[in-house]
């Protein structure tokens, strides 16, 4: 880990900032100097996260907020700025998962991680956009390699995602013009992971670095990482990009999670 000012004086909102690989991305963003802003459903996921963007000598905000409800929405945001003055960077990455089959999912299982994932991506961007046009600035949304390979036991989150890498590019037409950058990150398994504990047997795993052309799973640095980059000057004329941070891994198995 290192640390530099690549986002001194940004501040970012991070959905789902108190754990996995959005808390790996809010602590990066601090570690660069910039304030964060985190966060979800529970305030007590948020807290020690928070803690930790602070001992980074970043200004830290959590606040407890559904994605799902526009109006939280509206009231988490609107608190944010106030408290950090303004916002930069917004990174998309609430979201909700399992595995089941289509033939035994309900269609509220279905809809629950459409909502979370792709309303989830549209409401908070949607909500986030006065203050982003205030500046310019960078959307970050999250998204995942499902959709590219037709991965069983996924179709919900599968079509979530699909959903969110189209909103990515179209988002980043409209608002082009207002000077903000909108762009996606498809991370593909990533080592110490809520999802890839409950999602990815040994078997499974063993498969998944075998096949990777780079011989391991992903880490929360890799995905920060990529985020990082995607958020600095340095990639101030990429727009509309879902960038895949996976090893080459979705180019070679449709099959991994289910072998």
């Amino acid at each position: 880990m290192f640390t530099t000012d690549l986002l001194k004086g940004r501040a970012a909102l991070v959905t789902g900032g108190g754990t996995g690989i959005c808390r790996g991305i809010a602590l990066a963003f601090a570690r660069h100097g910039c304030d964060v802003a985190i966060t979800s459903r529970k305030i007590e996921h948020l807290e020690p996260t928070a803690d930790e963007i602070r001992a980074c000598g970043a200004r830290a905000v959590a606040k407890a907020a559904d994605v799902r409800d526009p109006v939280a929405v509206d009231d988490a945001i609107a608190a944010v700025v106030g408290e950090l003055g303004r916002l930069d960077i917004l990174v998309n990455g609430a979201a909700g998962n399992f595995i089941c089959l289509a033939e035994n999912l309900s269609p509220n299982g279905f809809g629950t991680v459409v909502d979370i994932d792709l309303k989830g991506t549209f409401n908070v961007s949607r909500a986030a956009l006065p203050h982003l046009k205030a500046r310019g600035g960078s959307v970050i949304n999250i998204s995942a390699t499902l959709p590219y390979l037709g991965t069983m036991g996924q179709s919900h989150a599968a079509a979530a995602k699909a959903g969110i890498d189209s909103l990515t590019r179209v988002l980043a037409c409209e608002w082009g013009p207002h000077g903000i950058r909108v762009n996606g990150i498809a991370p593909g398994p990533i080592e110490g992971t809520e999802g890839v504990r409950r999602l990815v047997d040994d078997a499974s795993r063993e498969g998944a670095v075998r096949q990777c052309p780079l011989g391991r799973l992903g880490t929360i640095d890799d995905v920060s990482n990529a985020t990082l980059f995607l958020c600095s000057d340095a990639a101030s004329f990429i727009n509309g990009v879902t960038l895949v941070v996976d090893g080459g891994l979705w180019l070679r198995s449709a099959r991994i999670l289910g072998d």
